[in-house]
């Protein structure tokens, strides 16, 4: 009987040192221990934030009834109370979420020769996944609207040279050139085949471009361009375009900016119906930032 127990013992040992060598890992073997828990996320990967805005305010209440008096002058002229009322309170925008999307338009009356359009979208923008922020998608959102409007290269003019300078001693050709140039590399772009973006600044005025009474410097020229915006939220530009045959133009401004995870758009359209001439550039503009300022004030209560 000892005989035969002492026969299973070399097996049993064999076995044993099957099972601990199963259960082990060496460094060599690249069979490291791993701390990480299931479902635990590292520090690295940590979820982007969420947007400032989780709500978005009811568009149609926004303007104050002297903004809307200004852009929309034909409502007040309006002689029925009820419609009067009903032409100040604007229409809703039809939209499927409105936690993400609202907006609102009014319209006056062609009461002098000319009918004004007042357009406000809310679009607030959420990323649902991990990687990037509401923020960040809104940017992305708001450099779609700037690559759609196709803004023209800014422009700047030379500075004259100082007296004694090479370029004012007209010793070179070339200097004397490039006094009288454009310093931007794109100055002598054309605008886009429309013609939309060099019509809005070169009839600036209430006349065309061939009308002297017209500004064309281009100092005007350069500030009624669509352009990139300072102090609008936090990022901002301005569209202007003129549409329609030369007789009777329509003139749309828009302006968007972006506050957080929020995009604004503010579109005011003037169209003459007779013979009123070319909407205002300046004017129009100056009343359509004026409002995206309030409303950019709004989002900060």
């Amino acid at each position: 009987m000892q005989r035969k127990s002492y026969a299973y013992v070399p097996g049993v040992a064999v076995l044993l040192t099957a099972l601990l060598a199963g259960c082990t890992g060496s460094s060599d073997d690249g069979g490291g221990s791993d701390d990480s828990k299931p479902g635990e996320v590292s520090a690295s990967a940590s979820a982007a934030q969420p947007g400032k805005y989780r709500t978005l305010p009811e568009p149609c209440g926004q303007p104050e009834s002297g903004v809307l008096d200004d852009m929309l002058p034909g409502i007040a002229k309006i002689a029925d109370q009820e419609q009067r009322e009903k032409a100040y309170e604007g229409t809703a925008t039809t939209t499927f979420d409105t936690g993400r999307r609202v907006g609102c338009r009014w319209k006056d009356d062609a009461s002098d020769g000319t009918v004004h359009r007042l357009t406000l979208d809310f679009e607030r923008v959420v990323s649902y996944g991990t990687a990037a922020s509401d923020d960040s998608e809104a940017q992305k959102v708001f450099a779609s609207e700037v690559t759609k409007a196709d803004l023209p290269e800014p422009t700047t003019t030379a500075q004259a040279p100082e007296p004694g300078s090479s370029a004012d001693s007209g010793d070179s050709g070339d200097s004397g050139d490039s006094a009288t140039s454009s310093t931007s590399p794109n100055a002598s772009k054309s605008s886009p085949s429309s013609g939309k973006k060099g019509d809005s600044a070169s009839t600036s005025g209430s006349g065309t471009a061939s009308d002297p009474a017209s500004p064309t410097s281009s100092e005007a020229s350069a500030d009624l361009q669509p352009r990139l915006l300072d102090g609008l939220g936090d990022e901002a530009f301005l569209d202007d375009a003129l549409t329609g045959p030369v007789a009777s133009r329509s003139r749309t401004v828009t302006v968007v900016f972006r506050t957080s995870n929020v995009v604004v758009t503010v579109e005011y359209e003037t169209q003459p119906t007779g013979i009123a001439g070319v909407p205002d550039s300046k004017e129009m503009q100056d009343r359509a930032q004026e409002l995206a300022q309030k409303l950019v004030g709004k989002f900060g209560e």
